[in-house]
């Protein structure tokens, strides 16, 4: 679905009463005139006026048909952030809703952030949780990317592909999490574009190739689905709809297909009016195609999160080839396509908690999330897994209390996850479950029908090893929160006896010093917010305790402890020299070794773990074992990468191949024309006539790796190529 860019006021506001007529001019052209006044001399990296930036984002928000106030607040959403404009202003001249809107879009520039991922990570958690209080402030920042993203090309190419991959793992997931699925595929397919431009254009053409090859065949289907309809009497507006360039790409990729074995590249679309009806075209479907085998959903019955609703069927069309449908009422449709924005209502209320419970229990969810999430990096991951498994796993189980209560859950969910979807208590005391009566363990996946009993005990506590099979967000937060908050225990506890063990060897009062204020101003004179701060760091190994008794000695005795502390509170272990490639934030010189689990090479967002004794393992920040330790934050320590060092870096390399002669050579020598080295090489055939050729290859950097993955990309005969992390098997 396409729109058409406003490029003036007249428009816009023509477009608002368009279909709100009583929508008030007045307050939309003083919106304008004040951003215009506000950002006057200021462009974009484009040359055009920068006016036309916030123009374009409120001509988006009447494409969703939303109110007037989140269109001024569209036009005004940029001013607190590029401009001299202050809250005060906007308050007094549109009023306390439109300034919280702009608030709750505006990014936070002022805050100084060690990395950008952590800026990032800080300013998705204040927009998801203005989102969760209002959600227009959701609406404004997706037309916001959109636009940003359809100008994109004007950025240098580095910034293209931050920007895409940014896009893609979080605001096009979400546009789908809110159900306007036209906006989550065109942001798709732009970063589809930014981010790997070469197999963009290259699928391109061949889907332009093929579309002129099937348009009669698609045409012939449409046909004739309109003639069996009309000979039942049934209503039904019979289309067809490409599918998006990289959704066939993600096909090709994850079933390690070609393009030519790709043959639903369009999907028909029968849109009638009564949910009756929907069933009714469907048995007429079937009755004229036959249908193909665990292709058929029922979203109508069983609706996604996001409110989506449609029956999809695959039959086996006309020349053998697969067609698939989707019917749905125009009702539905409406949903598929704005989503959320297609009901919402400003007239009456803003607030989240008197609107649709199933739309908006995970907005609330998110508020959860940041009572127990208090590190941005988590909060981000947590939301980003959620996202993440809506827009992957379509294919949802829906499993049911002893009561009958549906639980709705990702492919490949357990019974743990199950039970932290009742509650947190029974999750943290879940030991097992009995599914249709059965006792199954806690990693049992479970399957749509499912009846599901949860067995506990007040004994049973969160272990670290449910993080390796949980498949929700909501369970992985509770449990990481609860690993934490056990661990600063432990840490405190731990601290303080360490303390008063040195206290008691230098023969100090320790029990009139632990509870003293003097000891609560040794811990502020060191940095730490509190107390308890400092104990816990003495009983992670980060703060010897001989240095915090020190405190309360002689000051002659005290001078021996000068020398340590200056050096850093942590003793390391003999070792190597450091990675060279990577430093510590800080400059602190300490062992450290790369991450075999992820094996990061510079390019990569990476993060350092401190283990005792053996100082900094670095790993990728997504690393799913990274992601298992992170709620021992103490522990993580930023470091990055040496832009000044340069060296080779070794990297898991798996490439998918047709089976054929001369394939091989012909990869080899593609890596070895991209400068990359070839350490290892080990291949595999498999019998459906496909090669599985894994290579661990040297490589500078991330952008050496992705050059040398396109090199080989374009050899004939290759499917796929792609880099293999520790966690991840061949294809």
């Amino acid at each position: 679905m396409s729109l058409t860019s406003v490029t003036g006021i007249g428009q816009l506001i023509e477009q608002v009463h368009s279909y709100c007529p009583e929508a008030d001019e007045t307050i939309i052209r003083r919106a304008y005139e004040f951003s215009a006044k506000a950002h006057e001399g200021q462009t974009r990296r484009s040359g055009e006026p920068y006016l036309q930036h916030p123009l374009a984002v409120a001509g988006i928000l009447t494409f969703l048909k939303l109110d007037e106030t989140a269109i001024v607040a569209a036009l005004l959403h940029d001013t607190l952030e590029v401009t001299v404009a202050t809250q005060e202003e906007l308050r007094a001249q549109f009023g306390n809703e439109v300034s919280h809107l702009v608030e709750g879009v505006t990014k936070i520039g002022q805050i100084p952030f060690q990395t950008y991922e952590e800026k990032q990570a800080e300013n998705f958690r204040k927009m998801l949780l203005s989102m969760a209080d209002d959600i227009r402030v959701v609406f404004i920042k997706l037309a916001d990317r959109l636009h940003n993203m359809r100008t994109l090309e004007h950025m240098s190419e580095s910034k293209q592909k931050q920007i895409a991959q940014e896009t893609l793992e979080i605001y096009a997931p979400l546009a789908n999490r809110l159900g306007m699925s036209w906006m989550k595929q065109e942001l798709e397919d732009l970063c589809f574009q930014y981010s790997k431009p070469e197999a963009y254009s290259l699928l391109k053409l061949k889907v332009a190739r093929r579309g002129e090859e099937r348009e009669e065949y698609i045409q012939s289907i449409i046909h004739a689905t309109r003639e069996a309809l009309a000979e039942e009497g049934l209503t039904g507006e019979v289309d067809g709809r490409p599918k998006h360039l990289y959704s066939i790409y993600q096909k090709i990729e994850r079933q390690g297909i070609t393009f030519d074995e790709v043959y639903d590249l369009a999907a028909i679309r029968v849109i009638t009016d009564t949910r009756v009806n929907c069933y009714a075209i469907l048995g007429l479907i079937h009755s004229l195609w036959p249908p193909v085998h665990g292709r058929f959903k029922d979203y109508i019955a069983t609706p996604r999160t996001n409110l989506y609703q449609s029956v999809h069927t695959t039959v086996l069309g006309p020349q053998g080839e697969h067609i698939e449908f989707q019917i749905r009422t125009e009702y539905m449709h409406r949903l598929a396509e704005y989503g959320v924005a297609s009901h919402w209502r400003y007239k009456e209320q803003t607030r989240v908690e008197n609107r649709d419970e199933k739309v908006f229990s995970w907005l609330r969810q998110l508020v959860e999330w940041h009572r127990d999430l208090s590190d941005n990096r988590q909060f981000m991951d947590s939301v980003k897994l959620d996202l993440f498994h809506l827009d992957v796993f379509h294919d949802v189980v829906f499993a049911f209390t002893p009561k009958g209560e549906v639980k709705e859950l990702p492919l490949g969910a357990t019974p743990l996850d199950f039970a932290y979807a009742i509650h947190t208590e029974i999750g943290d005391h879940c030991i097992g479950a009995k599914v249709n009566g059965k006792i199954v363990p806690l990693r049992h996946p479970l399957n749509s029908g499912d009846t599901v009993q949860i067995l506990k005990s007040t004994s049973q506590t969160p272990q670290r090893e449910w993080l390796k099979f949980v498949r929700t967000s909501r369970a992985r937060a509770k449990i990481k929160h609860w690993l934490k908050v056990e661990e600063q225990k432990r840490g405190l506890a731990l601290g303080r006896r360490l303390l008063e063990r040195e206290f008691r060897r230098h023969n100090l009062p320790a029990g009139e010093l632990l509870t003293s204020n003097d000891l609560v101003q040794v811990a502020a004179d060191r940095g730490y917010e509190s107390l308890e701060e400092m104990l816990r760091m003495v009983g992670y190994g980060r703060l010897s305790a001989a240095m915090v008794a020190g405190q309360f000695l002689d000051p002659a005795v005290r001078a021996q402890f000068a020398q340590a502390d200056a050096k850093g509170s942590v003793t390391w272990a003999t070792a190597p020299k450091p990675v060279k490639a990577v430093k510590v934030l800080g400059g602190r010189d300490v062992m450290m070794q790369l991450s075999k689990c992820c094996s990061p090479v510079p390019g990569d967002s990476i993060m350092g773990y401190l283990t005792r004794g053996r100082g900094l393992t670095i790993h990728s920040v997504g690393c799913p074992n990274l992601q298992a330790l992170d709620y021992e934050k103490d522990r993580l320590v930023e470091v990055e990468w040496d832009s000044q060092v340069e060296g080779n870096h070794s990297v898991k390399v798996c490439v998918l191949t047709v089976d054929q002669p001369g394939v091989l050579a012909n990869v080899s020598s593609a890596i070895a024309s991209s400068e990359a080295n070839i350490s290892r090489a080990e291949i595999t055939t498999r019998e459906d006539q496909k090669a599985v050729l894994d290579f661990v290859v040297e490589v500078s950097n991330i952008l050496h790796l992705e050059k040398t993955l396109e090199a080989v990309g374009r050899i004939e005969g290759v499917i796929s190529a792609r880099r293999i992390r520790g966690w991840e098997g061949s294809r």
